[in-house]
């Protein structure tokens, strides 16, 4: 094993999970997740290089384990595509590539690219949430104007999930941003008010 590799998946991942995913998102469980996942596919993927297992049945393990992991557990998209990076950078460091260079320079690049899109996307305050209303609205742009009066904020995209005019309610998936300074604020607003909030991330 080459401890410049190793070393380079481990200041990697421990970058990613700590410096970037913790710093934007705050889940400490996951933190060990991220990290004992990715040291987790290293080390098996050096033992399989330096024996005489198929390449393709470990790799195909690694596959299913990781949909089932994935799938026992809700988690967003964003918290899945950290996932993904970190099985990509213990995956291609173990595996050792020639030249020795090549391993950490994509490690790097993985670490790099999730650190700017993550910070592109919590620069802009950017929230989704699915809202149970409890009034029928027909018309879009008071739609709109009332999630905005609930929200505080500026809604990009609504779409209506589903309309009851039984009980006189509506589901809404809602992506909206909110200012910087009243997003901690504005986070407990729709729990105040006599509308469900179903779920947000």
């Amino acid at each position: 094993m080459n401890p410049i590799i190793l070393a380079a998946d481990l200041v990697a991942i421990l970058v990613l999970s700590l410096a970037v995913y913790f710093r934007h998102h705050g889940r400490a469980d996951l933190v060990l997740a991220y990290i004992g996942l990715n040291i987790g596919v290293f080390g098996t993927t050096v033992v399989m290089t330096h024996s005489t297992m198929a390449a393709g049945l470990g790799l195909g393990l690694f596959g299913v384990l990781s949909i089932i992991r994935l799938r026992s557990n809700e988690l967003s998209q964003s918290e899945v595509s950290y996932y993904f990076a970190a099985l990509v950078i213990g995956l291609v460091c173990g595996l050792q590539p020639d030249p020795v260079w090549l391993a950490p320079t994509v490690a790097a690049a993985v670490v790099a690219v999730m650190w700017i899109a993550d910070t592109a996307i919590s620069t802009r305050n950017l929230r989704q949430q699915v809202l149970t209303v409890d009034r029928v609205i027909f018309d879009e742009s008071a739609l709109q104007a009332h999630i905005e009066g609930l929200l505080g904020g500026r809604v990009r995209q609504l779409t209506v999930r589903s309309t009851d005019l039984v009980r006189d309610m509506m589901v809404v998936d809602v992506r909206y941003s909110v200012p910087p300074r009243s997003s901690s604020s504005n986070a407990v607003r729709p729990a105040q008010s006599n509308h469900t909030l179903e779920g947000a991330f």
